[in-house]
């Protein structure tokens, strides 16, 4: 578990100090390891005619290399930059279908423009530049090149997208543990959760509709995921109009994160006022329970996987989150949480006493949290 954690945790460590690098560093790795295994597949192949039909024609192995890590590292590089801002700048309301096809087509420019470039700019200098012999090619072969490079690039891009939806799914340092098949038993973890549930939620649905509802639960969620990374938090579940958002302990509690997350959302909300007030009349508002304690991770589901939480710890969380109004507040935590995170002095707090919880059969300690800007 010890190491499957610290690279879990220094990947989502780094995502939220350098997210641009970390995009592009993902994009620039698999474009060179991918550019190495086509310099490895034609390289044989071209051995096996060479040797197959006598032909005395010296290849340079390392020359193809080279030039396919630093051709992979330019394609990782600009496509990189180009999918980051496109995700961050694209508007929220456009459907999947014309983002990929968006960006399938930029990436098709971008890989047509290298290959021009490669042809009638970079090919003889960056051969001469390193001092290594050129492999001789013609111009008829060139469409030949062309086409293959498109060919096999077309579907690297399709694993590509696959590995970006599958960190967009788990999280940063997720994919890598989940290939090794360290979830596929139970491991102990000590984690925080918070339980996030929108305040007056029946009214509001009636308020708006249905379909508007939607659109404005959508648009919540998307503002909280702009708070994640800068405060290392992980989306755990959505359920209905609520969510589940999780730290490991010690991420969790550095920094005040888990307090702190909390009202960066509602600053996040306060942010884009004009919009929400315009769109559906008014700001939204959550309410929330937090709790820390040792839970057990695995890997659940065979037609549709996923990583699962289990424990007294999630129950506990959500029964906090559930009585929010019943003693009028808005963010509630357990006296075990914030004895461990530490006071500061832009928190405000409150003793609610030892609370006996539905469904538990002792009680908790609960304490009511605000956070005091200072000026």
């Amino acid at each position: 578990m010890g190491k499957n954690f610290e690279y879990t945790t220094l990947a989502h460590r780094y995502t939220a100090r350098f997210p641009v690098l970390t995009y592009i560093g993902t994009q620039a790795n698999f474009w060179i390891i991918a550019n190495t295994l086509l310099v490895v597949i034609v390289h044989l192949h071209w051995l096996i005619i060479i040797r197959s039909y006598k032909i005395p024609v010296d290849v340079s192995f390392g020359s193809m290399l080279l030039i396919g890590v630093i051709l992979g590292v330019l394609y990782g590089v600009v496509l990189g930059l180009v999918g980051y801002y496109l995700d961050k700048e694209f508007p929220r309301n456009q459907g999947l279908g014309k983002v990929i096809v968006f960006k399938t087509l930029t990436s098709l420019g971008v890989l047509i423009l290298m290959l021009m470039l490669l042809r009638y700019v970079f090919f003889d200098p960056l051969f001469s530049l390193f001092e290594i012999s050129a492999p001789a090619l013609s111009d008829e072969s060139w469409p030949l090149v062309f086409f293959l490079l498109g060919v096999y690039y077309f579907f690297m891009t399709l694993v590509i997208s696959f590995v970006n939806q599958v960190n967009k799914k788990y999280g940063p340092g997720i994919l890598i543990p989940l290939l090794l098949g360290r979830y596929r038993q139970p491991r102990e973890e000590d984690r925080i959760f918070m339980f996030m549930d929108l305040k007056s939620s029946t009214t509001t649905a009636e308020q708006l509709g249905h379909l508007k509802y939607s659109s404005f639960i959508r648009d919540c969620f998307s503002d909280i995921n702009e708070v994640l990374y800068p405060f290392r938090a992980q989306v755990y579940q959505y359920v209905g109009d609520e969510i589940v958002v999780t730290w490991p302990e010690k991420e969790g509690i550095k920094n005040h994160f888990c307090i702190e997350f909390f009202f960066a959302c509602k600053r996040q909300f306060e942010s884009r006022a004009a919009y929400y007030i315009t769109s559906y009349g008014f700001l939204p508002e959550f309410k929330a329970g937090a709790h820390t304690g040792t839970v057990t991770t695995v890997e659940i589901g065979e037609y549709k996987r996923d990583i699962a939480h289990h424990g007294d710890t999630l129950n506990t969380a959500s029964r906090i989150q559930s009585v929010c109004n019943d003693y009028h507040k808005t963010f509630l935590v357990s006296r075990y949480l914030l004895d461990k995170v530490g006071m500061n002095s832009n928190l405000k707090t409150e003793e609610l006493g030892m609370i006996l919880l539905k469904g538990k059969t002792e009680k908790v300690g609960l304490v009511s949290v605000e956070w005091i800007e200072k000026a």
